[in-house]
């Protein structure tokens, strides 16, 4: 009788184990929706950064002419009144293509 009982304890023990590590809503599901909400919280931070950056370029066009300016210049190759348009061809001076020296800090 001992030894049924000790089986049937056994088995009830093995059946919860399962249940708790591979069943529904396991640790095993558990741990994959952690790291789905770790990677959906690192996207949003991403996308938050560029709704922010979109945001203040939509401010600076509303705000002011500069931007609409700028815009049409390098978007669309509008010049405005008074400016000359120059065409360069060829490559660009070496003095333009090499980085600038890092600034040093002074105390």
């Amino acid at each position: 009788m001992s030894r049924i009982l000790s089986v049937l304890v056994i088995l009830l023990l093995l059946i919860t184990q399962y249940r708790l590590w591979w069943g529904e809503n396991g640790l095993l599901e558990y741990w994959q929706t952690q790291e789905l909400v770790s990677n959906l919280e690192a996207n949003n931070q991403q996308l938050q950064k560029r709704n922010s950056r979109l945001d203040a370029q939509v401010q600076d066009l509303k705000s002011g002419l500069d931007a609409v300016a700028e815009r049409a210049r390098f978007d669309l190759g509008m010049i405005g009144k008074n400016e000359t348009f120059f065409w360069l061809i060829g490559e660009p001076p070496q003095s333009f293509t090499e980085p600038l020296p890092e600034m040093e800090q002074q105390p």
